[in-house]
C-alpha cells in the first residue's frame, strides 16, 4: 500500500507551523506548539490514533494563543487531507467513547469532504480554563479548523463539562484519535471511494 504521509508548512505574519503526519504509524509524537496543554492533548490524540505526528509551531503567543491554536488545527487538517489522497478504500466513518473520571466524551466522524463541527453537552456550565489560559472555546476553534480543512464532519458529545478543563479535554482528544483511526483505516472489501457519488472532495 502506498504510504499515507504528508508534510505541510504554513507561514503567516502571525504563525509559522509545520506538521509531519504518517496515518499508518505507531503513535509516536513530537509536539512543540508553545501551548503546554495542546502539546499534551495532541500527544494523546496521536498515541491513541496510532498516528506518527510531528508538530512545530511558532506563533504570536505574546498577543494571545488564538492564532497559534487555530492555525495548528488548519495545518493538521490539511495534512490529513493530503495524506488520505483520493480516499479510496477508507472506512470513512468512525466513533469512540472515552471516559475520564466523571466525564464521558463521544467523538463521531465522517470523512465526507464536507467540513462541519459541533460540540454538545446536556447541561449549562461555567467556562473552565487551564492555568496557562487555554479555554474550552480555544479547543472548539481548534476542532472547527481541523474539521473544515480535513473535510470531516465532527460531532462531539461530552458530559459533564468538568471544572477541571484537563479532565474534559483529555477524553475528547483520545476519543477523536480512536474515531479518526477507524475512519482512515482501509476496508479490504472496498475497492473504490466510499461514496455513492464516486468521489469525496
Amino acid at each position: 500500500m502506498k504510504k499515507r504521509t504528508a508534510t505541510i508548512k504554513r507561514k503567516t505574519k502571525e504563525t509559522n507551523i509545520s506538521v509531519k503526519l504518517n496515518i499508518d504509524g505507531r503513535g509516536k509524537a513530537k509536539i512543540n506548539c508553545g501551548i503546554g496543554i495542546l502539546d499534551h492533548l495532541l500527544e494523546l490524540f496521536a498515541f491513541h490514533g496510532l498516528f506518527d505526528l510531528e508538530v512545530k509551531a511558532i506563533g504570536d503567543l505574546q498577543v494571545d494563543l488564538h492564532h497559534t491554536n487555530e492555525d495548528i488545527g488548519i495545518v493538521l487538517g490539511e495534512a490529513f487531507k493530503k495524506a488520505l489522497g483520493d480516499k479510496k478504500g477508507i472506512r470513512r466513518f468512525g466513533s469512540s467513547s472515552v471516559p475520564m473520571e466523571e466525564v464521558v466524551a463521544n467523538a463521531t466522524v465522517d470523512i465526507s469532504g464536507r467540513g462541519y463541527y459541533r460540540l454538545r453537552t446536556a447541561h449549562a456550565y461555567t467556562e473552565p480554563k487551564t492555568e496557562d489560559g487555554y479555554a474550552l472555546k480555544d479547543a472548539e476553534h481548534f476542532f472547527d479548523a481541523l474539521a473544515k480543512h480535513l473535510g470531516m464532519n465532527l460531532n462531539i458529545m461530552v458530559e459533564p463539562i468538568s471544572s477541571d478543563l484537563h479532565t474534559t479535554l483529555e477524553p475528547i482528544f483520545k476519543a477523536l484519535g480512536v474515531a479518526l483511526d477507524q475512519a482512515t483505516q482501509i476496508e479490504p472489501r472496498r475497492k473504490g471511494v466510499p461514496s455513492t457519488k464516486g468521489i469525496i472532495d
